[in-house]
């Protein structure tokens, strides 16, 4: 792979990672989780241990997803992955883009995402029941699976172009998306770490809500269109001076 490949690659990874961290269900999981933390008067060295927990949780299925997806995507492609592949999943990714756009936050006050109201009533129960950091890293790990309908258009892009690097280079890869994603989770840790209210932040989150929307539909866009760009027609084109 040359360096352009290499790098190319890399940003396509960097990217994915950061749209991931754009999405908003585990952080709203973790700001139910603190403010119930907080009716409870618990110790803030607590909350921290709770929010690390949860945290932990995230970044251990993220990873643990991106990890299998590579390998089944490995084992069914040896050979490489057909341009048809590629299209088709610059496609998806694009359709994923304009579905964040459409409908991603409902249409009411506050940051009440798409989520069913059956698993969104689940995470709210569980988020007010967790005392412990076990408790907290399950229910991490819960609140990505929430949102795979959204975060699996990343995750397949990163696990195709992941499985093309070199081996000493898939780890690091991995590595970068994982803490990417987890970005909004370790600020948010910092800054209740640092003193800042849990209001203040939910405060920023509402006022933001629809450009954190339109940022995530637009990168989604503009991943597929690269994706799409370096893998079908750069390579089409190169195919084609070669014949």
């Amino acid at each position: 792979m040359g360096n352009f490949d290499t790098y190319a690659t890399l940003a396509i990874i960097v990217l994915a990672g950061l749209i991931h961290a754009s999405f908003q269900a585990s952080v709203s999981t973790l700001t139910l989780m603190s403010g119930h933390a907080l009716g409870r008067k618990s110790a803030h060295s607590r909350l921290l241990k709770l929010i690390g927990g949860f945290t932990f949780g995230v970044g251990s299925v993220t990873l643990l997803l991106l990890s299998t997806l590579s390998f089944f995507l490995l084992r069914l492609l040896p050979q490489g992955t057909p341009l048809l592949i590629w299209a088709m999943v610059s496609g998806a990714v694009v359709g994923v883009g304009i579905a964040v756009w459409l409908f991603y936050y409902r249409e009411q006050r506050g940051t009440s995402l798409w989520l069913p109201r059956s698993f969104a009533a689940y995470l709210s129960g569980r988020s007010k029941a967790t005392k412990q950091s076990a408790e907290a890293f399950g229910l991490g790990a819960v609140s990505v699976f929430s949102e795979l309908l959204f975060i699996f258009a990343p995750l397949l892009v990163t696990a195709l172009v992941l499985i093309r690097l070199p081996a000493e280079l898939q780890l690091i890869g991995v590595l970068i998306y994982t803490l990417l994603s987890l970005l909004p989770l370790l600020i948010i840790g910092a800054l209740i770490g640092g003193g800042h209210t849990l209001a203040r932040i939910q405060r920023w989150r509402e006022s933001n809500k629809r450009f954190l929307q339109f940022a995530a539909g637009g990168a989604l866009l503009a991943l597929g269109l690269f994706v799409y760009v370096e893998r079908v027609i750069v390579t089409s084109v190169a195919l084609s001076g070669v014949q």
